[in-house]
């Protein structure tokens, strides 16, 4: 794991347009240095990341994407139950949603939201679907992945990937990250849904949060808005300052703060070992890099 040469830390989004402003990319590199921001004079869409990820990688990159790369699938069996067709795997889940938002620009998400198929699973802010919980789920705030159950263990505040409201519609995100993934399939392997390679680059999801706790930061506090607060983090991860002063977009913060996160603790074997995570869940589910 330590074979990594760049740390490439992508803070995503699920909203409308050509370019979201909540996309944030920052890098580090394995020999040292503060992390960067990677920047593009007319901000980034996510069709420009998918172009970034499928061509202009440095080698041997791992790069964690805030998103969720699947949807629940162990709580109840399937990701949709009582659907008509079986969707078996992950893999297969990112080509059904692709396939049925092929008509959707800029990667977006919402012919799947209305797809009378699939909306009675979500939460959308009209209507809660009669689908989004679950009989095993024990809080109200919908399906869990086997890791967003263990990110609750660990402090932080999860919400299911079938919620589209508020704060924590992480429901967007994750089904257009999931068309990107969908499209990288054969360029870019996906960890644990693909075998972590020898050589080469990788993906992994990550949650911002877990690099903010292990920065000393609470999950309440896990934003950062300004370059002393990131800067604070940073120290506490054993990085170098980013230089810069006043006011800092929480978007860009997360990035810079994630890219150092990854770079040190890839190169831990029991990152990529967690205790929760089996066969079947991995190629179901997947999971959050660093959750334990």
């Amino acid at each position: 794991m330590a074979r990594f040469s760049h740390f490439l830390a992508i803070d995503w989004s699920g909203a409308k347009g050509p370019r979201q402003k909540g996309i944030a990319l920052a890098i580090a590199d394995a020999t040292g240095g503060p992390p960067v921001l990677v920047e593009r004079g007319a901000g980034w869409g996510r069709e420009d990341v998918l172009a970034v990820l499928a061509e202009d990688l440095p080698g041997d990159t791992l790069v964690g994407v805030d998103l969720g790369i699947a949807l629940p699938h162990v709580d109840c069996g399937a990701f949709f139950p009582g659907h008509r067709e079986d969707i078996p795997d992950a893999p297969a889940l990112w080509s059904v949603i692709d396939d049925v938002c092929r008509s959707e620009p800029h990667l977006g998400a919402q012919p799947f939201l209305e797809h009378p198929d699939f909306r009675p699973y979500f939460r959308d802010g009209i209507e809660t679907g009669r689908f989004f919980g679950c009989d095993n789920a024990a809080h109200g705030r919908g399906r869990f992945r086997a890791t967003e159950t263990a990110q609750a263990k660990m402090g932080c505040k999860p919400y299911s990937n079938f919620n589209l409201v508020g704060a924590a519609q992480v429901g967007k995100s994750s089904l257009t990250g999931m068309r990107m993934l969908n499209r990288l399939r054969g360029r870019l392997p996906v960890w644990p849904v693909d075998p972590l390679p020898g050589e080469g680059s990788a993906l992994v999801e990550i949650y911002t949060s877990l690099a903010a706790i292990e920065a000393g930061r609470s999950a309440g506090r896990a934003k950062m808005r300004s370059f002393e607060e990131l800067n604070a983090a940073q120290s506490a991860l054993g990085s170098p300052p980013v230089s810069g002063a006043g006011p800092l977009d929480d978007h860009a913060s997360d990035a810079l703060l994630s890219a150092a996160w990854l770079r040190k603790v890839a190169g831990d074997p029991s990152r990529w070992q967690p205790s929760g995570l089996t066969k079947g869940i991995a190629r179901t589910e997947g999971w959050t890099f660093g959750t334990l």
